[in-house]
């Protein structure tokens, strides 16, 4: 399967970055299935938007968790993750919120509104993908193919 990785670099050898804010799966290597939301996400800010693309191998071996659609349990991991508790999984792959449902997330998060207002607000949004890796055993089923810069149209 092909995967894409938005930067502003070229990233040949991918790595597990811990930065100041964790993300919806935690810290790891993210990436996604649909070019165009790697387009836009490598458009953000300042610099050459650079798409990566690898080869993705998956190994049964390895701890993999994956969330099909939006659901309690995804609400209730991207909660935990973004307030900066850890898993034990190689991969996971799932939704990724769009501006507006992570809107929503953030309120649900901070108490702003509840789960069921969450749900309301988010029933006819329709979130991307992303899939991230969180170990070196997960990266070794990544194979660099080759990068590309490319404007949003």
């Amino acid at each position: 399967m092909e995967l894409y990785h938005a930067s502003k670099e070229i990233v040949k050898y991918p790595e597990i970055r811990k930065a100041k804010y964790t993300k919806d799966f935690s810290w790891g290597f993210y990436c996604t299935n649909n070019m165009q939301q790697a387009v836009r996400w490598a458009n953000r800010g300042m610099g050459e938007p650079i798409i990566n693309y690898y080869d993705y191998q998956p190994n049964e071996n390895l701890k993999i968790l994956k969330f099909s659609e939006i659901s309690d349990d995804w609400l209730d991991f991207i909660a935990e993750c973004r307030s900066g508790k850890t898993h034990l999984y190689d991969v996971v792959e799932g939704p990724m919120a769009n501006d507006t449902v992570w809107n929503y997330v953030n309120d649900f998060l901070t108490g702003r509104i509840t789960r069921k207002q969450f749900w309301v607000l988010a029933e006819f949004k329709y979130p991307t993908h992303q899939i991230s890796f969180h170990t070196l055993s997960a990266l070794d089923c990544l194979t660099f193919l080759k990068s590309e810069v490319i404007y949003d149209r």
